[in-house]
């Protein structure tokens, strides 16, 4: 028999006794009574075509917990929303970040089920980023009302807010944009009037034809040189503030002299103008550096980095009282109250209550830590299931949170030699043509020449370094489309060349060689009943529980258990089918039961038991599993003979289990972010060159001490945001795949080089000779960009093979 899979998500639906819905004369089954809740609703509000319009199946509904409840109930407070709603004339408006859509079917669904709420104005999805804007009035509806009726259809809705980084990086890029497309028409326009001229192909043109061809190509040119060059000059003017020569101070002499020269001539009389090479120097240059920005502006990686471990607000306790209060205004001896679920916004000491905490974010250890009165805890450890009152040690800029973030800057703000050398090289090389250009003009002028100014104009398009600045960021640009294609993103100009002098490769463990959650491995039966009837009487307790060792059991599908408690750092009891049920760790069953625990062979990971009120009923060992495709990662990359080691803040001690398991070099365990960071100096001393992969953002100190840091693409915005390159689809074997591409990424870089510093040397001669006039050294230069594009073009049509598609990977925070 064929099974049957749900009607609104796919799940499997096994339900006994079957969840159905008749639809239109056809019997529909659910997996769950959510998913015919949502069902149900879709089709009172009359919006039964989103399964027919949908391309892939909807998200299961999950029902709200209290503890979620409360977080999105605190929205509707006026500190909350003074970070993300803004007023507008009709009511308030906010930005939304929606997970889990899939196609174009939910954002047709989302924005007919939020029109027809109370109090909506406008509703309205961008697919590409999965950012939602909504203008409500206030005085009809709650923004939390609103947010739980996007829960409802399975959806998560959380505020977005971007950070001054991103606003940043977004006018940046829409200003050169609008500089390239400037420059480009600038450009269309001279050359359209300037070829005529140049081949003769328009004859016996009067003087006043060509007066006015003239006027019209300074009118155009004009916006360009001011406009869309103006990077270049202001550029210019910081370098020789500072007496570090770079590549803008050339190219703004010869775009500023060739210009002010054809103005002259326009105004004045004279052979040449050379508004055409004026507005093709702009658009070649801006459009190398635009095709270099949009490769970092797409990462779009700095989206609210600091969401889900540095909370805006806190609520502090004053007497019986509470208040809503900024993080920022935290002080040493106030007593904040922490809820399940919340994040810690401060370092301090429990007053008052018992809770397992997170602290992923500072240790790496995926497993929570039960903490009781009297126990530190830190900024950014996510808080369990009880909650806890904290007596505030340290807040603000003097948290452990803080602390990393600090060493993270220190660590950055040193250049890496490679950038130094270019620095250095490219300081001479502007200094050398600055040099030479005066001083032709001098002799010609000496000579009695009358084109010693043209001359000189030539010398200087000629030698521009148009082609020598192209060369690194286009080869650059083409490997970056090549390596998003393989599903590792560069996001620094220098990642690239770093990557050719990597000899050693240091992995995180937990989310980057295993999958950064605990896994059912092992279900041992020790009492009468099968397999399948102890994974559904375990998920039947397990489903009251939002543990992480809970949710392992949440997707087996089981009648719900009768007055389940939570026995904290213990595990659960309950009543099924008139049997009390216990589960959790072996002496809380033993115990609860009384009965004596049945032998076990030795095996690794949780032991989580089962067991009713007369017998052991189970044995379910969990476990962090590796990545499938962890072990041929590490093998690929030894075989291009690189040094593996394994580091890990982990306690648990997996970490030489784990290592042992890939075939990896070295494992180094129980390590803390600043201890990480003092192997990788010990391994710098050494000679090594080093490639952090991480994901968590306690690996941040470290990755930034490696020459080359990369962030799982599941990793948090932050340690995304901060890393060199993030693996977008998770997949490791693509890095020595990386490497490869990097070693032919220097070879190109090499070319370009070589072809750019040959064509100035070899034209530089005929040039100074007066043998090439202005309009051919802008053709001449012009090509000589073209092969260097064309040239690096070739590494993003470089043979790959096939790959599994990547998966969508964007900003994930608990809503």
């Amino acid at each position: 028999m064929k099974p049957l899979n749900c009607f609104h998500c796919g799940e499997p639906a096994p339900g006994k006794p079957a969840i159905t819905l008749e639809l239109e004369g056809e019997l529909r089954h659910f997996c769950c009574q959510g998913c015919k809740a949502v069902c149900e609703t879709i089709r009172a509000e009359g919006l039964d075509g989103f399964y027919q319009f949908r391309t892939e199946p909807a998200v299961t509904p999950k029902q709200l917990t209290q503890s979620e409840l409360n977080r999105i109930t605190e929205l509707d407070h006026p500190l909350v929303q003074k970070s993300f709603v803004s007023p507008v004339k009709s009511g308030q408006e906010a930005t939304l970040l929606i997970n889990d859509i899939t196609c174009a079917a939910c954002i047709w669904l989302l924005e007919n089920h939020m029109a027809k709420q109370p109090g909506v104005i406008s509703f309205s999805v961008n697919h590409s980023t999965q950012r939602a804007r909504l203008v409500w009035n206030p005085e009809q509806a709650r923004l939390s009302a609103l947010l739980i009726a996007i829960h409802e259809l399975g959806y998560r809705a959380r505020p977005y807010q971007a950070d001054e980084a991103e606003k940043a990086l977004k006018a940046e890029h829409r200003s050169a944009l609008i500089r390239l497309a400037v420059a480009g028409i600038g450009s269309f326009q001279t050359m359209m009037l300037a070829f005529p001229l140049y081949f003769e192909l328009v004859s016996e043109l009067s003087p006043e034809f060509v007066s006015f061809f003239r006027w019209f190509s300074l009118l155009v040119a004009t916006p360009v040189v001011f406009y869309s060059a103006r990077p270049f000059f202001t550029n210019t003017v910081r370098d020789l503030r500072s007496r570090h020569l770079t590549m803008d101070v050339p190219v703004a002499t010869a775009i500023g002299l060739a210009y002010i020269a054809s103005a002259w001539v326009t105004v004045f009389g004279g052979e040449e103008v050379y508004f055409e090479s004026v507005c093709m120097f702009t658009f070649f240059l801006q459009l190398g550096r635009y095709i270099e920005m949009q490769a970092r502006y797409r990462a779009g990686l700095t989206g609210n980095a600091l969401a889900g471990f540095q909370p805006m607000v806190a609520s502090r306790l004053r007497g019986n009282e509470s208040e809503i209060i900024s993080t920022h205004d935290l002080a040493r001896g106030d007593v904040i109250r922490v809820r399940p679920g919340e994040t810690l916004p401060a370092d301090g000491i429990i007053v008052s209550g018992n809770s397992t905490l997170n602290e992923a974010a500072l240790t790496g250890e995926y497993l929570p830590e039960t903490r009781h009165p009297g126990d530190e805890v830190h900024a950014g450890s996510v808080n369990g299931e009880n909650p806890l009152e904290v007596e505030v040690r340290r807040a603000g800029g003097q948290t452990r949170l803080s602390g990393i973030l600090r060493i993270l800057d220190r660590v950055q703000a040193e250049k890496p030699p490679v950038a130094l050398m270019a620095d250095r090289i490219a300081g001479v090389f502007v200094s050398r043509i600055l040099i030479l250009a005066p001083v032709i003009w001098l002799g010609w002028w000496l000579a009695g020449a009358d084109n010693a100014f043209d001359i000189t104009l030539s010398v200087l398009v000629v030698t521009c370094p148009c082609a020598l600045s192209l060369a690194t960021p286009t080869a650059i640009t083409s490997a970056t489309m090549r390596l998003r294609k393989l599903g590792l993103l560069p996001t620094r100009g220098h990642t690239l060349e770093s990557l050719n002098t990597i000899d050693t490769v240091i992995f995180d463990k937990t989310g980057t060689l295993t999958r950064g959650e605990l896994s059912l491995v092992d279900t041992h039966v020790v009492g009468p009943f099968g397999r399948e009837q102890c994974l559904e009487m375990a998920a039947s307790l397990e489903k009251h529980s939002e543990h992480p060792v809970a949710r392992v059991f949440h997707h087996l599908r089981s009648p719900s258990a009768q007055n389940v408690q939570n026995h904290l750092g213990g595990g659960l009891s309950g009543e099924l089918d008139g049997h009390h049920l216990y589960i959790g760790h072996k002496d809380f069953v033993q115990t609860s039961t009384g009965h004596e625990s049945p032998p076990c062979d030795d095996h690794r990971g949780m032991e989580v038991w089962l067991a009713n009120d007369s017998q052991w009923l189970a044995r379910f060992t969990l476990d962090d599993q590796p990545r499938a495709e962890a072990k041929e990662a590490v093998q690929l990359l030894q075989q291009a003979g690189l040094r593996t080691i394994l580091l890990s803040g982990d306690r648990s001690g997996h970490v030489t289990q784990i290592a042992q398991a890939l075939g990896i070099d070295e494992a180094i365990g129980q390590a803390s972010p600043e201890e990480k960071l003092q192997v990788l100096e010990d391994l710098r001393e050494q000679g090594r060159h080093i490639m952090m992969v991480g994901d968590g953002l306690n690996d941040l100190p470290s990755m930034a001490g490696a020459g080359v840091s990369v962030a799982m693409g599941s990793a948090a915005d932050l340690t995304q945001l901060k890393a060199d390159a993030v693996l977008l689809n998770g997949q490791l074997t693509q890095l020595a795949e990386a490497l490869k591409t990097a070693q032919r990424t220097r070879r190109i870089i090499r070319q370009n080089m070589a072809w750019a510093l040959g064509y100035n040397l070899c034209a530089l001669p005929l040039a100074a000779a007066g043998l090439v006039p202005p309009w051919l050294a802008a053709i001449g230069m012009s090509i000589s960009s073209l092969v260097v594009v064309l040239n690096a073009m070739r590494l993003g049509g470089a043979r790959q093979r096939p790959e599994s598609p990547a998966p969508t990977v964007g900003a994930e925070a608990t809503s």
